[in-house]
């Protein structure tokens, strides 16, 4: 897999480097000289001097070859621009977006190419309540524009489905269970896993069924 990464400060070599150990192609694109001067990056690393808002200089970098753009700058103006040009002027399959700053995080979406994005202070969030929370749905990511999600809970005693094996649950077509976390084993959902109080619930959901597993594993319904 070839991957453009355009900005390489600490997150943008992060990435590149843990990619191009892992054996994928890399291309950073950075316009700072003296930026690319310091960076340590792993052999076999390419790089492009520009400004990857510009399309001249995406297509002096051949952006078009790449099958993955990750916007890792600093700033959320430049990623979103670098994002809608990778998507719309080079068809690039997969657009990753990294987002600075919370409230600018409902622009990172399908109209300005953004395929993905991460936002380092909703995980944190999520990661916090996912830690502390017993009974509430917490979102941890999304996928594919937000028509995938990633949702965790942690059990309750009274949680509808505690005592209860999967096959006996009316679980939505569009949703899946994907991990069972229990006193620090994890279990594989299968049809007869019965669950347990104080089990960490992993499952993948879509808009449509969220509502309908958030019922069966807390017992909250929509609008509570």
């Amino acid at each position: 897999m070839r991957v453009a990464i355009a900005g390489a400060g600490n997150v943008g070599l992060h990435v590149a480097n843990a990619l191009r150990r892992s054996g994928h192609e890399v291309l950073l694109i950075e316009q700072v000289e003296a930026v690319r001067e310091r960076a340590v990056t792993e052999p076999g690393i390419e790089w492009h001097l520009g400004d990857a808002c510009e399309v001249s200089s995406l297509r002096e970098a051949h952006l078009e070859t790449c099958d993955v753009l990750v916007a890792a700058t600093g700033d959320d103006e430049d990623n979103l621009v670098v994002s809608l040009l990778a998507k719309q002027e080079f068809g690039v399959p997969r657009v990753i977006a990294r987002v600075n700053h919370p409230k600018n995080q409902w622009m990172f979406n399908e109209n300005w190419g953004v395929d993905l994005y991460v936002s380092t202070p909703h995980l944190i969030t999520a990661m916090v309540e996912e830690a502390v929370t017993v009974g509430k749905l917490v979102e941890i990511l999304r996928f594919e524009r937000g028509l995938a999600r990633l949702v965790e809970v942690k059990l309750p005693d009274d949680a509808p489905v505690v005592d209860r094996a999967i096959h006996e649950l009316d679980i939505p077509r569009e949703a899946t269970f994907v991990a069972v976390l229990r006193e620090e084993h994890l279990v594989v959902p299968r049809g007869d896993t019965v669950f347990e109080a104080g089990d960490e619930v992993l499952a993948l959901v879509t808009p449509d069924s969220e509502d309908a597993i958030r019922e069966l594993l807390t017992g909250e319904r929509a609008g509570d």
